[in-house]
């Protein structure tokens, strides 16, 4: 199966509070009750302002100046996770640090004002420079480059200085990191939240899971296939999913262009999704994306395998698009893609069968209430009206 995708737009208008209009669908919509979470997702971490150039050719070449036919600036760093999750309609509350400068002005802006991510946990720290990641994506994969200034020690919110308590939240999304624990996630695991973590590549070359203390308190565990299968050994992805699940409830180990391949150990459920073929413009984001996805599937109380379908499909949606947080689609984009590939000839009735869930849940118009803001070129440096 196939997908593909344009849009424009520069965001939806804010109310008079300064929040976005909500997507048009609620995913949680009839779930929800007077006595529960003002938020459906907690997150923290560190935002970055991303700059991605696309269309290179090549990697750059040493000595020689690259030209790219495409450039985008965006929200980056936890911002790409906070977007994706507000754009499927979960309501998201964001702890993070933002610089004192133009760029923090316009990550704060962009997620507060464009996609209604509660920010009331965010702090600016005065004197702190935001940290910056130039991302070169070429040949379907990138180089990046960062550069951040260490923050003041009394910095609220980044990678480094986690809050202790999170507010009441139906979930939290939590980045893992070997051998650091963060008090905030056992806090929010016992008083009911669920926690979906994920982790990134262990530059100690350790690979212990014993180093993942937080892994304990969390109901879903999503690397990729090379993690997983360095934290358990184990010779093929799908062994390392069921190797983790000694060790966290549900294990959804990502596949690349193969999908994804998760276990549920509480029900003994074990689903595999194959990937969507698409056109990849810009892989930033993508995981965060996959993970959003797989988060909102599983608060509705999907199928397994729906959940692993849904969170395919908006990655691929998403590498379509530069720029990581941008390029999160929206229901808008996910109904549009739905009835395009039901009009295509030739289609594999069992793929379309795959996505069928998506019926009752789009939206039926093809015009989206309001276009989803993109990464551009150039950054505005006042604050929205």
């Amino acid at each position: 199966m196939t997908a593909s995708t344009t849009s424009t737009g520069k965001g939806p208008s804010p109310d008079r509070q300064g929040r976005a209009r909500p997507t048009d669908v609620d995913p949680l919509a009839g779930l929800r009750a007077p006595d529960d979470p003002p938020w459906d997702v907690y997150l923290t971490g560190t935002v970055f302002l991303d700059i991605v150039f696309t269309g290179l050719d090549t990697a750059p070449v040493r000595g020689t100046e690259s030209w790219a036919r495409g450039m985008g600036s965006s929200p980056g760093g936890v911002a790409n996770m906070a977007t994706a999750l507000a754009r499927l309609g979960l309501r998201t509350s964001l702890a993070a640090a933002f610089g004192d400068d133009h760029y923090g002005d316009y990550c704060w802006d962009a997620l507060r004002q464009g996609e209604g991510i509660d920010l009331s946990a965010s702090r600016t720290v005065p004197g702190w420079h935001s940290p910056v990641t130039v991302s070169m994506a070429y040949e379907g994969e990138r180089t990046m480059v960062s550069h951040g200034h260490e923050p003041p020690a009394e910095a609220p919110f980044t990678d480094e200085v986690a809050p202790d308590r999170s507010p009441r939240a139906r979930a939290a999304v939590a980045a893992l990191t070997p051998g650091r624990p963060a008090p905030w996630i056992a806090e929010a695991a016992g008083r009911g939240t669920r926690v979906f973590a994920d982790v990134g590549w262990d530059d100690t070359g350790a690979w212990d899971l014993a180093g993942l203390t937080d892994l304990a308190y969390c109901e879903a565990f999503l690397p990729n296939a090379e993690e997983a299968m360095r934290y358990t050994g184990a010779g093929c992805p799908r062994a390392a999913a069921h190797a983790l699940t000694e060790h966290v409830p549900l294990a959804v180990v990502t596949l690349g262009a193969d999908g994804a391949y998760a276990v549920d150990r509480r029900t003994g459920e074990a689903a595999e999704v194959p990937a969507i073929a698409v056109e990849a413009l810009d892989p930033t984001g993508a995981g965060d994306v996959f993970v959003a996805g797989f988060v909102a599937g599983t608060l509705a109380g999907w199928p397994l395998a729906d959940r692993l379908a849904f969170a395919g499909l908006t990655a691929a949606l998403s590498v379509q698009e530069f720029g990581g947080s941008l390029s999160a689609p929206g229901w808008s984009e996910i109904g549009a893609w739905w009835r395009r590939v039901q009009s295509v000839e030739g289609q594999d009735p069992a793929a379309l069968e795959r996505y069928a869930f998506l019926a009752g849940l789009v939206p039926r118009e093809q015009d989206r209430p309001w276009p989803l803001r993109r990464a551009v070129p150039t950054i505005g440096f006042g604050r929205s009206a």
